[in-house]
């Protein structure tokens, strides 16, 4: 089973970064998938989640508006689009996988300084 996220990177205030998790290993389409993220000194805390049909969404509070969840079954791959990043978006984000299971990927550093 592995869960590879990818896109990370620094970028400027009010700029964009499009974060990819490919999955492999596991009934990708029956799984709930959710992106994390865990700023330095603080908890991981939950960021996006979207159901398997890729119907139903949800976000936390703090990057409603700017960050979008989407997946794609045939590629075995969620997105989580981020628009309008902030300061305090620097974290490493997380991909998650829940089913019958749960599973984590190792991560990728997203950096938003001027």
């Amino acid at each position: 089973v592995q869960l590879v996220e990818s896109g990370g990177g620094l970028v400027q205030p009010g700029g964009s970064l499009r974060l990819s998790c490919e999955a492999s290993g596991f009934t990708f389409m029956r799984y709930l998938m959710s992106w994390y993220r865990q700023a330095p000194g603080k908890e991981r805390e939950f960021v996006a989640d979207i159901n398997s049909a890729g119907e139903i969404t949800d976000y936390a509070d703090s990057v409603k508006g700017r960050f979008t969840i989407s997946r794609d079954n045939a590629k075995k791959t969620v997105y989580l689009q981020m628009n309008s990043l902030k300061p305090e978006d620097t974290a490493v984000y997380y991909c998650k996988a829940q089913g019958i299971l749960i599973f984590w990927g190792q991560g990728t550093q997203v950096t938003v300084s001027s």
